[in-house]
C-alpha cells in the first residue's frame, strides 16, 4: 500500500515488525514479547499521527490513489445497480457515474464522480473532471427521480469541473448553474457525500442537497489549495498553508454550518478498511433518508431553501 510523506514513519514500523516475525518463523525463536512491544508502539504511533492531522495532510488522504471510488461504494452496500448513460445532447461523460440502484430495499437513484486506478483508467474518466455533459446526465437522473419519487444519493470526489476549451464551448458554466437551480427546487431527497476531494464548482454542480455529509478525511473547497496559493502568493509549494486559510476539512465546514456530518474513517484513511468506511456510510445514509422521508413535499424543499440561505451568516 503506498504511503504519504508523513506516514513514512508508520509504514517503516509496519515493515519492521513484519521482518521480524518472518524472522522468528525461520528461526523459531520466541521474540513474542518484542513483537508485541513494537505493536503498541505502533498503535500509539498511529493514533498520535491520525489524531492531529494537518489541513493539507487530509487533502493528501482524499487524494490517495488507493481510496475507495464512487464504484466501489456501490459495489459494497448497493444491489440492483443499472448505470444509464448520456445526456441526451451530445455523449456520455465517463466522469459522472449515473444509475438506478437499491440500498436495502429502498430504490434509488445514485450519481458519482469516478476517477481511475491507472493512467489508462483516468484518462478514460478524465481524472473525476467533468465536462458539462456529465452535469447534463446527472440532472436528466434527478429528474427521472423525482418524477418516479426516488431519492437521490450523490457521492463527491472531483478536483472540479473541466477547464477545458471545449468543455467551456459547450456550457460548462451553463450546465452547472442550472444543475444549482434545478437541484434547489428538486421535490424528492438529496443527499451528497463528499468521499474525496471536494473541488469548486465542479463539485457544487452535484451538491446542492438535504444532506451534505463528508467522510472525515476529505475536504470541501471554492478552490484547490495549490490553485488558491497560485493566486494569493503566486507560489503553489504554499498549498499546505492555502489548505489552512480555506477551512475546508470537515471540522471546519461543520462550525460554518456548510456541512450537516462528519463520517469517521477508519484510522489511517478509508482505504485502509474499504469495507468498513462504505458500512458507515450506508449507515448515514440510511439514516438521513429516514428523516428526509418523514417530511412533505413543501417541508423538504422549505428547509433546503433555508438551509443554502442561512450559510455564511456572521453572528
Amino acid at each position: 500500500m503506498a504511503g504519504l510523506d508523513f506516514e513514512k514513519p508508520i509504514f517503516e514500523l509496519e515493515n519492521k515488525i513484519q521482518e521480524l516475525k518472518h524472522f522468528i518463523s525461520d528461526k523459531r525463536i520466541d521474540l513474542s514479547s518484542e513483537v508485541r512491544r513494537l505493536e503498541d508502539k505502533l498503535e500509539h504511533l498511529k493514533k498520535d499521527t491520525y489524531s492531529h492531522l494537518s489541513a493539507w495532510q487530509r487533502v493528501q488522504l482524499a487524494r490517495h490513489p488507493q481510496r475507495p471510488y464512487t464504484l466501489d461504494y456501490i459495489s459494497l452496500i448497493m444491489s440492483d445497480f443499472i448505470e444509464l448513460h448520456g445526456d441526451r445532447l451530445f455523449s456520455n461523460d465517463k466522469a459522472i457515474i449515473c444509475g438506478l440502484a437499491k440500498l436495502d430495499k429502498q430504490k434509488i437513484a445514485v450519481i458519482g464522480h469516478q476517477k481511475g486506478r491507472d493512467t489508462k483508467e483516468n484518462l478514460k474518466r478524465n481524472f473525476g473532471c467533468a465536462h458539462p455533459e456529465g452535469y447534463r446526465k446527472a440532472l436528466r437522473v434527478m429528474q427521472l427521480a423525482e418524477e418516479f419519487n426516488l431519492p437521490v444519493v450523490v457521492f463527491i470526489d472531483t478536483p472540479g469541473a473541466y477547464p477545458g476549451i471545449g468543455a467551456e464551448e459547450r456550457g460548462q458554466s451553463q450546465a452547472i448553474a442550472l444543475n444549482l437551480r434545478e437541484m434547489a427546487s428538486l421535490a424528492t431527497p438529496i443527499i451528497s457525500i463528499v468521499i474525496g476531494e471536494g473541488g469548486s464548482g465542479g463539485a457544487l454542480g452535484v451538491g446542492v442537497a438535504d444532506r451534505i455529509c463528508i467522510l472525515e478525511n476529505s475536504y470541501y473547497s471554492v478552490i484547490s489549495p495549490e490553485g488558491c496559493a497560485a493566486i494569493l502568493w503566486k507560489d503553489g509549494a504554499k498549498a499546505p498553508l492555502a489548505a489552512e486559510v480555506l477551512k475546508l476539512t470537515g471540522e471546519d465546514l461543520l462550525k460554518l454550518k456548510i456541512i450537516d456530518e462528519i463520517i469517521p474513517e477508519p484510522l489511517g484513511g478509508a482505504h485502509r478498511d474499504p469495507q468498513r468506511i462504505a458500512l458507515s456510510l450506508k449507515d448515514s445514509i440510511v439514516k438521513n433518508l429516514k428523516e428526509l422521508k418523514s417530511l412533505s413535499k413543501e417541508e423538504l424543499l422549505n428547509l433546503r431553501y433555508s438551509k443554502f440561505r442561512s450559510m455564511g451568516e456572521v453572528a
